[in-house]
């Protein structure tokens, strides 16, 4: 049993190395592989910001087409009425004409002003999707030089990556189910990934607390798995520190001095 339980913290102390070593790759890379995808997210807005306007400039468009058949229609209607005027019977139809040609000369004055003003619209969203478009270009620059520095980097980490990643497969294969599963919850919980450490002068070797005698004595057995009771790190080993012992320089007599 406790051969046993020494191989299984073997295994992981070996897992939690080749871990760290691939944190490490990841570090190297660094934030690029975020800044690619707020990159890839940023431009996808854009694109259909872009889009969004061409739609609004299609939309104003069928708006002013819209006006100037209405515009065509009353200029119509006022033409029939002129000459209706010519065949009125009395004044009172005569000024009832009137007033519908005045309704449709009020409404060419609204329809060639809203037209006015669609076209001042235009003229501003079409400077809105420049500089929409500007913006994309250079987001779509920054992302291709992103993704060069990101796949160089990638490539010369990629066969230690591709080692490591075999490697760890493999220990993984060998070591307890139930005790990959605890390795890689507490794994995730800690922000420098560390799940099994040694104690290292009486101290947790995650946390640094105090880790009594006591359980350092049953570490050293190694006859049972022991946790950290304040971070819950799996405690593998125990690092005896030798201090090197200070040998004082031996001090030389200086030679007498004959007159």
């Amino acid at each position: 049993m406790e051969n046993t339980i020494a191989k299984k913290l073997e295994a992981l102390l070996k897992l939690q190395k080749i871990d760290i070593d691939l944190d490490e790759l990841i570090k190297i890379r660094g934030a690029l592989p975020e800044e690619v995808m707020d990159l890839e997210d940023e431009i996808t807005g854009y694109i259909t910001r872009v889009e969004k306007q061409n739609q609004d400039l299609k939309e104003i468009d069928t708006a002013i087409e819209n006006h100037k058949t209405a515009i065509k229609d009353a200029e119509r209607f006022i033409k029939k009425y002129e000459e209706q005027q010519m065949n009125v019977r009395n004044n009172r139809e005569y000024d009832a004409i009137t007033k519908e040609m005045e309704l449709q000369s009020l409404e060419i004055q609204i329809l060639e002003k809203k037209i006015k003003e669609a076209y001042a619209k235009i003229e501003l969203k079409n400077i809105e999707i420049e500089e929409t478009k500007s913006r994309l270009e250079e987001r779509e620059k920054d992302l291709t030089t992103k993704k060069e520095e990101l796949a160089t980097i990638t490539q010369e980490l990629e066969e230690d990556e591709e080692k490591y990643n075999k490697s760890r497969e493999l220990l993984a294969k060998k070591a307890d189910p139930r005790l990959l599963v605890s390795y890689e919850k507490v794994r995730k919980n800690m922000r420098n990934g560390l799940a099994v450490v040694p104690v290292n002068r009486d101290a947790c070797g995650g946390c640094f607390n105090i880790v009594p005698a006591q359980k350092q004595a049953e570490i050293r057995e190694k006859k049972k798995i022991i946790i950290c009771e304040h971070c819950g790190r799996i405690l593998a080993e125990v690092v005896d520190v030798v201090e090197e012992e200070v040998v004082p320089k031996r001090r030389t007599k200086r030679a007498s001095v004959t007159k």
